[in-house]
């Protein structure tokens, strides 16, 4: 299979268009069409369906995107090995991470990985939603969530636990809850799927129904209004490890209950053929958030 070919398929799948496809490769429209239709014999299905007006996958060129991905990935990860003078990392980087995580600690990674490596790019999806990596083509999840078992591959980037914080002057105007219980008297901000909060009583996970004025869809609204006076708020330490040490915040410890531990994970599609551009993120996000001393 003619890996240039493969390629072809890939960048005209991400750019959605054959002539914006040509454009990017410097080829002319016909020569694209040519050697997609030379693929599609090869695999034997049709890939894209094209009509005069747009073009789409059909569903063997969805399957046969994660197949293609890694080809392709193979071959960029064997030149960086057998070919010293290769500088950098190159191709697309396709990242999704929670909202907040994402903006305050990934976002000011990617001007130096772009810097360093002149032939990669990057493609951070924000989403506090949990979405399906293969399908979509994803080449690292980054997860505080428990992680549920499955066939991908996760690797610990650093511990994050749940902090409860809240402004020292909500706490001067309404004491600071003891106990679990005590909470029923708090205004509690909380995200908007998020019912129930957890925490660890005698070596279990609970949750914890809580109730408040406010709700809000990503970590980033809770953490302002908390820091306001809002109410307390349930968050993970690196949501809030700026605001601990400067003091608008401050973590409040309950005698019955504690936080529950969490970790930030690094989740792959696969261990095998790693690009070397994802090996260069982890890198990156494991020296951003190094462990820190009392965490």
């Amino acid at each position: 299979m003619n890996l240039s070919d493969v390629h072809l398929f890939l960048v005209i799948a991400e750019s959605g268009s054959m002539a914006q496809a040509a454009r990017r490769l410097n080829l002319s429209p016909m020569s694209v069409s040519r050697r997609l239709a030379l693929l599609e014999h090869e695999v034997g299905k049709r890939l894209i369906q094209r009509t005069t007006r747009a073009l789409s996958l059909t569903q063997e060129g969805e399957e046969f995107i994660p197949y293609a991905r890694a080809m392709t990935d193979a071959e960029a990860s064997a030149k960086a090995l057998f070919m010293p003078e290769a500088q950098g990392a190159g191709g697309l980087l396709r990242i999704t991470a929670p909202s907040g995580l994402g903006r305050r600690t990934i976002v000011p990674l990617i001007p130096d990985l772009l810097l360093n490596n002149p032939e990669m790019r990057v493609d951070l999806q924000l989403n506090d939603e949990v979405v399906d990596i293969v399908s979509r083509g994803i080449d690292v999840a980054v997860r505080v969530a428990p992680l549920r078992d499955s066939s991908l591959v996760a690797r610990k980037i650093a511990d994050n636990p749940r902090i409860l914080c809240a402004s020292p002057e909500y706490l001067a105007r309404h004491g600071k809850p003891g106990v679990l219980s005590d909470l029923r008297a708090h205004n509690c901000l909380r995200l908007t799927n998020v019912l129930n909060w957890s925490f660890e009583v005698d070596r279990q996970i609970i949750s914890h129904s809580v109730d408040g004025r406010f709700t809000s869809s990503n970590v980033e609204g809770i953490r302002a209004l908390c820091i306001q006076g809002l109410g307390l708020s349930q968050l993970t330490y690196w949501d809030v490890k700026e605001e601990l040490s400067q003091g608008s915040l401050v973590e409040i410890a309950l005698g019955d209950a504690a936080p529950q531990p969490l970790s930030i994970w690094a989740v792959l599609p696969t261990a095998r053929y790693l690009p070397r551009r994802v090996t260069l993120f982890i890198d990156a996000l494991k020296t951003a958030l190094r462990p820190v001393a009392g965490v």
